[in-house]
């Protein structure tokens, strides 16, 4: 049984969307943030040392990051759904935008988060965070001009593995000003599958 190590409020959650975008059986063992801190607990180190979430086991694999899980979980169980077809043109590009998520749109919304907590003494780094913002954002959001998802019109699994993102931008008001992301993350959230896989991981902050 594929195992989902989901903790609060994080991007496991995206995970929860995909398993039941394909109907796979699964199960969640939750572990919470700390109240204070909102880090993740100490049990989940014992399922990888960096303690992080998302993580899955799935027959005795542990596999963790993201966008690793998403393809894992796509190319074992997916049954040719969720992807285009390993070869295709559209695969090369379904495969930068799965790993762009992580590798570049986070960057500056993590550095905005984080940041933002110095108050004034984090002030000089303001401009060129959201201007970082703003240039990820611009592209994103013209790259979905004319369409429903990033590859067209079909969800796959790079529309879900950057749904934090847009998700991170609708949560500090900063979707306004880019219409095409907006309509795109209203579109996925309202999914039968990913309205029951909030039912199932529970409180999720960035949810509308």
């Amino acid at each position: 049984m594929l195992i989902v190590h989901h903790l609060n409020d994080s991007r496991s959650q995206r995970i929860l969307w995909l398993l039941e975008e394909l109907a796979v059986p699964y199960e969640i063992k939750r572990y919470a943030r700390d109240a204070t801190t909102r880090l993740a607990p100490p049990e989940l180190v014992a399922v990888h040392p960096l303690g992080k979430s998302p993580v899955i086991t799935d027959d005795g694999r542990t596999v963790h990051e993201s966008g690793a899980i998403i393809d894992y979980i796509i190319r074992r169980h997916g049954g040719g759904r969720m992807a285009p077809a390993i070869g295709s043109d559209a695969y090369e590009t379904y495969n930068q935008w799965l790993h762009y998520a992580e590798g570049s749109a986070m960057l500056p919304l993590m550095l905005f988060m984080y940041v933002g907590r110095l108050g004034e003494g984090g002030a000089p780094l303001h401009p060129r965070i959201e201007s970082e913002i703003a240039n990820h954002m611009g592209y994103v959001d013209r790259s979905l001009a004319g369409r429903d998802w990033l590859l067209g019109s079909e969800l796959t699994g790079a529309d879900i593995n950057l749904s934090f993102v847009a998700e991170v931008m609708g949560a500090f008001g900063k979707l306004d000003g880019y219409p095409n992301m907006k309509a795109w993350l209203e579109r996925f959230q309202a999914r039968p599958a990913y309205r029951t896989a909030l039912e199932k991981g529970g409180a999720y902050s960035f949810a509308r």
